[in-house]
Order: structure tokens, then C-alpha cells, then sequence
């Protein structure tokens, strides 16, 4: 009976989805071996060229004695890391985000949640100080929170269909008043140069805390999203047809939200603002293996890591020996490719 029952589906029904997973495999397997090329290729570059010979060598024979060896261990492969993972939860919180709201041109930078953090971190800056490390990442979280609920309480809250620029409109005039009350707060209590490298946004100084801490994060980040992925497929169908098919909209928003918290949340408390990657590289992984979350998510996740590694490749390669913001490079990528979407999406999903 159940070899009946599976002989019964058009072929033209499963074709598609073994299309989509062989796609999404294929696809995963070269962006990971391009992330790995990266990772070596950003630790090797810096102000002093390490030759990828001693790079392979600081991993199979470490020599403490060794000057490259230690900069190896202790600056450049922190750094790598931290770019990898910052920028795989930046996508993954966009892809999210995208889901959530149905917006296409959704981002935690563009429509609120990064400023929300950043405001968060100079109330601690002016009223605690600057403190440990993990002071200031759990104010950055609840900085994301705050930016979060209010994003999609006004979604939930309206009666009809927002349009994608009317959200995006939304959101760029809550991050504008985050950061000009941001602005004001360290003009005001003179934490202006602290607050500073949050507003350039950069990996320079990153640590192996950074790393220990940003690994578990998007662990959860991603478990929390690839748990509700289905639900984002069927979501982006429309809420009548989520509501018909049995699922609960409003508890797959509010478990994408806490991924989305947790992620950005992270994201900037080591990184500052660094925008538009979440905004960029869904879509990209949506032009190539379609809009299926439960691929869309992972996908999302290593393409992410490989794009700001290479601007964080590219930051250093500008203007040498000096580092050029890597949030100024992924600028450079995303402003056009937001105009260009904001063009394509304007008023429908």
C-alpha cells in the first residue's frame, strides 16, 4: 500500500523537490569550499603578507616561538571566524525577517533592529560604562528587542496589507531616531569616541571570546529558524492560506523574532553596523535554489559567512596599510541593490 501510495504522486510533484534539494546540496557544498579558500585567503592578508604555506604550517605544527604563528592564532583566525559568523547571522536574521514580514526588502540595518541595539549600547556607555564584554552584549540584545517588537507590532497591528516600501519607510524612520538619540545620548554624556567604532563598523580587535560566543549563538539562531522554516514557506503563501493549512502565524513571528534578537543582537555587540547583508544574500539564494525556507535558511547561512569575509578581504585591500569600514564595502554592494529591489517590490511582495 504505501509503495501504491507513493507511486500515486505525479512525477512532475516530486521532480520538483528533488530538483530543489540536489540544487541546494550541490550549491552548499561549493559555497562552503569557497568560505574555506576565503578563510585562508583573509588569514594570510593583513598589514604583514603571510605566505599560505605558514598558514598551513601554523595549523599542523604550531610553533609558540614562532612570531607569524602567534599573530596566526591570535589576530587572524579570531578574525576570520568572527567574520564568518557575524555574517551568516546577519543573513540569517534577514532571511527571517523577510519571512516574517513578507517584506522582500526587509534587513535588521534598514528597518530598525541594528540602531535599536546601537541606542541600547550608548545608554550602557553613558549610565555603566563601558564594562566587560558581556555587559554590553546583553544590552545590545535588548537594544535588538526593542527594535524588533516595534517592527512587527506595527505589523500586526495594521488592519490591511503593508506594502514593502511602506515597512522599509517605517523602519528607516525608527532607525533614524534610534540613531540620532544614539547621537545625542554620547554628544551629551562625552562617550562619543567609544560609541564611535559601533557607528563605523568593523572586526578589527575581534577575540577568541568573540568567536566562543558567536558559534553557540548561531547555533540557537539557526535551530530556532530552521524549526519554523516550513511554516515560513507556507507563510509566504499569504496568512489566509497559513491559517487554512493549520499553522500559527503568530507564533511562527514571535519564535522567528527571538532568532532574529539573538543573532543581530550578537552580531553588533561585536561588530557595530554593518548593513544590508541580510537584505543582499537572501535573495541571491532564493535566485538560485527557490523560495523553500528550510534550504533558503542554511544556505543563507554560508553565503552570508563567504560575503563579509571577502568585504572584510576587501577592507583591508582599499587603502593598505589602513582598514577601510567593512560596513562602508558591504555599502557599496547593498545601496544599489536596495534601490534596485525597492524599484521591482514597490507595493507587493
Amino acid at each position: 500500500m504505501f509503495k501504491h501510495s507513493i507511486s500515486s504522486i505525479p512525477q512532475n510533484l516530486l521532480t520538483p523537490l528533488q530538483s530543489v534539494r540536489q540544487k541546494s546540496l550541490k550549491w552548499g557544498a561549493i559555497g562552503i569550499v569557497i568560505v574555506f579558500i576565503s578563510l585562508l585567503v583573509s588569514i594570510g592578508l593583513g598589514a604583514v603578507w603571510i605566505q599560505p604555506t605558514v598558514v598551513m604550517d601554523s595549523f599542523i605544527s604550531f610553533q609558540s616561538e614562532n612570531i607569524e604563528h602567534q599573530l596566526i592564532r591570535e589576530v587572524r583566525i579570531p578574525r576570520a571566524l568572527t567574520a564568518a559568523f557575524i555574517g551568516a547571522a546577519l543573513a540569517v536574521a534577514g532571511t527571517i525577517m523577510q519571512g516574517i514580514t513578507r517584506n522582500p526588502l526587509a534587513d535588521p540595518s534598514i528597518i530598525g533592529i541594528t540602531h535599536g541595539s546601537g541606542l541600547a549600547i550608548a545608554v550602557s556607555l553613558a549610565f555603566i560604562g563601558s564594562g566587560s564584554y558581556w555587559n554590553l552584549l546583553i544590552w545590545s540584545f535588548a537594544g535588538s528587542a526593542i527594535g524588533a517588537v516595534f517592527v512587527l507590532s506595527f505589523t500586526m497591528i495594521s488592519k490591511e496589507r503593508i506594502s514593502p516600501v511602506t515597512l522599509t519607510l517605517a523602519g528607516a524612520a525608527l532607525s533614524t531616531l534610534f540613531s540620532a538619540l544614539s547621537t545625542g545620548i554620547a554628544l551629551y554624556f562625552q562617550v562619543s569616541q567609544d560609541l564611535s567604532f559601533w557607528f563605523a563598523g568593523g572586526l578589527s580587535g575581534t577575540k577568541w571570546l568573540h568567536v566562543y560566543i558567536l558559534l553557540p549563538t548561531l547555533i540557537i539562531g539557526l535551530i530556532l529558524a530552521l524549526y519554523i522554516s516550513r511554516s515560513l514557506t507556507i507563510l509566504a503563501m499569504g496568512e489566509e492560506v497559513a491559517a487554512g493549512l493549520g499553522q500559527s502565524f503568530h507564533k511562527v513571528r514571535w519564535i522567528g523574532l527571538i532568532s532574529v534578537i539573538v543573532l543581530s543582537g550578537a552580531a553588533v555587540s561585536i561588530a557595530g553596523a554593518i548593513g544590508f547583508i541580510g537584505l543582499v544574500v537572501p535573495h541571491i539564494v532564493r535566485l538560485i535554489i527557490g523560495p523553500d525556507y528550510r534550504w533558503l535558511l542554511p544556505l543563507s547561512a554560508v553565503f552570508g559567512a563567504l560575503l563579509l569575509i571577502l568585504a572584510d578581504i576587501g577592507a583591508r585591500m582599499i587603502n593598505p596599510p589602513f582598514e577601510t569600514p567593512v560596513s562602508a564595502v558591504t555599502a557599496l554592494i547593498g545601496v544599489p541593490f536596495f534601490i534596485y529591489l525597492s524599484r521591482q517590490k514597490r507595493g507587493h511582495m
